[in-house]
């Protein structure tokens, strides 16, 4: 083993005579001890290191010498290598004892003969001592390393005190700054070491310190204190500064002092108050603009509302246009038939009157279906909305379209394989596929094939223009007709819109089923390429599934016997008219213009066996005045008649028990019949 593995472990022998240096080596390294033999001190004073623990010198080689020891030993303040200096036993003849080495080393003097046991106590002892002086030597050098580190610690916060453009110190509880970087130069125009030491009055001046006061006692209380001050540049004039007082605590955790920063926020402030004008300025730029934008949908709105405006115009003058038109010729067969009539019963003639008569029925006919029509698309139509199984009716009206499209048009019916259920006005909806149909056909003029297709769909939102994602029933009605333009799909829902010949025509069967499908809360789409055909797709809402009682069986139409029925209804020719069918029919009539001239009669003891009122009456309405007398006769039977009113368009939802209605115009004998299934027993 290395004598220099461990600081102060060897033991240093010099014993020249004999087998003396052996022999204490033995005695040594059986105690486990590291040992070095030296021939003479001056050998000894060459291994002299830090691995020295112990010298063992016998008397017999310090006899000649110890100058060369001496300038050997020129030890470290914390090192003291121990000596033990064996005497030879001749010593003890002495009267005195003169010292063998010099007074300046730590010597332990032991007589010979000495026993093992001696030797190695003395030896360990020494040792020991000598193992402290290594501790003790690296405590100091401990403490040197960390006044060093201290030192170059101190350096560098000092040094980066003194770079920073904020002023820092240290102010103690005696409120003297205790520590001052080098800002302080600048900002009070006093050298650092003019700061520390001072009271904060002497240095801030007494009417700051009189302000800054409250807040250094807070901080002394252990308080954050921190505030924004204006502080005059002696160079540039503003300056603001941000001010913070943070209290320091010691060991013990009481309160010392407080440490002081103050920063110049002047770029910072100045940088807000620009960007606060220009925030200003871009407000007013917006708001100049959000006027001008303003301005701008203002006259593009009112663009709009004159462009609305000049459609709806547009759209009136076309409709009126084309309601004249038909209703003249309508009207020409009336009154044309009638004069006839009259001029042939001035003369004495009833012959072939009837042919006549027949002529202006039909025209009458006709008129009455331009106005269902108009209704359907204005979607004001009285429905009597029922439950349907759809697959019925397409099947039904396939055996209609047969005889109504002739034979060059190839008919096919593609039912569901599910039922489908809807709630439907079924008469409506046959009279929309019966003008879908005849669309069809005069896209064909040589034939084709007209295809009704009935299925359920799912709509994605977005699928077709104008149809709500939901779950419909879809039929489909399809021709390999000439197909039409996209501009022609466009106005195809426009009333009076046609592409057909004058006379070919009325345009308002494609409007009729858009105000059906719309007013039976369904949709409408068109599919069509010129050249490829047009397949036009109602999308009709499903819904549950109603078992329908069996209809009862016919009664026999019975004339009336003398029952009291009260009419109310505004209009003179049809009052008069009514009551002579009423009266003819053996009924007993009394008939009056307006509800305030029928409620004193409901409400007296008068008997009524029937009200038959105009929906569409002055003042209050029929459907009111039906209110009013069921209020007094709770069980009395009405009838309502309706040309148009916009609250009778789902007669389900306007008829309650007990009522019923009929849509003008209608002949005498669907009134006939009607009055009697209205009343009691159907008398």
């Amino acid at each position: 083993m290395s004598d220099s593995d461990e600081g102060g472990t060897v033991v240093r022998i010099v014993a020249p005579f004999g087998r003396d240096a052996d022999s204490i080596a033995a005695v040594l390294a059986g105690a486990g001890l590291r040992t070095g033999i030296a021939p003479s001190l001056e050998v000894l004073a060459e291994q002299l290191d830090d691995c020295t623990g112990l010298v063992v010198v016998t008397q017999e080689a310090v006899a000649r010498g110890s100058e060369v020891l001496l300038q050997a030993l020129q030890q470290p303040t914390w090192s003291d290598i121990p000596f033990i200096l064996l005497r030879s036993a001749r010593s003890y003849r002495r009267s005195t004892r003169e010292p063998l080495l010099p007074g300046s080393i730590n010597v332990v003097e032991m007589d010979r003969p000495l026993g093992s046991v001696s030797l190695l106590s003395a030896v360990q002892g020494a040792l020991r001592a000598r193992g402290k002086q290594f501790v003790v030597r690296d405590q100091v050098a401990a403490l040197a390393d960390g006044r060093a580190a201290l030192a170059r610690s101190e350096s560098e916060l000092r040094l980066i005190a003194d770079a920073m453009p904020v002023l820092i110190a240290f102010v103690d509880r005696a409120l003297c700054f205790r520590f001052a970087n080098k800002a302080y130069e600048s900002w009070f125009e006093l050298a650092t070491g003019e700061v520390i030491g001072r009271h904060v009055r002497e240095v801030i001046g007494e009417t700051v310190w009189q302000q800054r006061r409250p807040a250094m006692e807070a901080a002394l209380a252990g308080r954050e204190a921190m505030f924004e001050i204006v502080w005059p540049h002696r160079v540039y004039g503003r300056r603001d500064c941000e001010v913070r007082y943070s209290p320091r605590r010691n060991g013990e955790g009481r309160i010392d002092g407080f440490h002081v920063f103050v920063t110049d926020i002047t770029a910072a402030k100045l940088a807000l108050a620009s960007s606060q004008q220009h925030a200003h300025a871009l407000e007013a730029m917006v708001a100049e603009r959000t006027r001008e934008l303003e301005a701008q949908m203002a006259a593009r709105e009112a663009s709009d509302a004159a462009l609305r405006q000049s459609q709806k115009m547009e759209a009136i003058g076309q409709l009126t246009g084309g309601i004249a038109h038909d209703f003249n010729n309508m009207l020409t067969g009336i009154l044309s038939a009638l004069d006839i009539v009259r001029l042939r019963l001035d003369m004495g003639r009833v012959d072939d009157l009837e042919r006549f008569l027949d002529t202006a029925t039909a025209s009458a006919q006709r008129a009455a279906a331009l106005t269902q029509r108009l209704l359907a698309f204005s979607r004001r139509q009285s429905l009597d909305a029922r439950p349907v199984e759809l697959n019925t009716l397409l099947v039904s009206v396939q055996h209609l379209l047969h005889s109504t499209l002739g034979e060059a048009v190839r008919i096919r019916a593609e039912p569901s394989p599910l039922p489908l259920h809807a709630t439907l006005d079924a008469n409506q909806f046959e009279s929309a596929l019966l003008n879908l149909a005849i669309n069809a056909r005069d896209a064909m003029p040589d034939g084709g094939d007209l295809t009704l297709r009935a299925s359920s769909v799912s709509v994605r939102e977005g699928q077709y223009t104008a149809v709500p994602a939901g779950d419909y029933a879809l039929v489909e009605v399809a021709d390999t007709g000439a197909g039409m333009a996209p501009e022609v799909v466009e106005r195809a829902f426009e009333p009076f819109f046609t592409t057909k010949p004058i006379g070919k025509g009325t345009g308002l069967g494609m409007s009729m089923v858009y105000g059906f499908m719309q007013q039976s809360g369904g949709h409408i789409a068109i599919q069509s390429n010129v050249g490829e055909g047009t397949t036009v797709l109602l999308f009709i809402p499903l819904s549950e599934a109603v078992v329908e009682d069996a209809p009862a069986p016919s009664q026999p139409i019975r004339r009336g016997a003398g029952q009291s029925i009260l009419v109310v209804e505004d209009d003179e020719q049809v009052r008069m008219l009514v009551t002579v069918v009423l009266e003819d029919l053996g009924y007993h009539a009394q008939v009056v213009g307006d509800a305030d001239a029928a409620i004193p009669i409901l409400t007296s003891a008068q008997s009524i066996d029937l009200l038959v009122t105009d929906v569409g009456l002055p003042g209050l309405n029929g459907r009111q005045l039906a209110e009013i007398a069921r209020q007094s006769r709770p069980a009395l039977p009405i009838l309502f008649m309706t040309g148009y009113a916009e609250k009778a368009q789902e007669r389900a939802a306007f008829l309650d028990e007990g009522m019923a209605m009929i849509a003008k115009p209608f002949l005498l004998d669907e009134f006939s019949m009607a009055v009697r299934t209205a009343m009691p027993g159907g008398a």
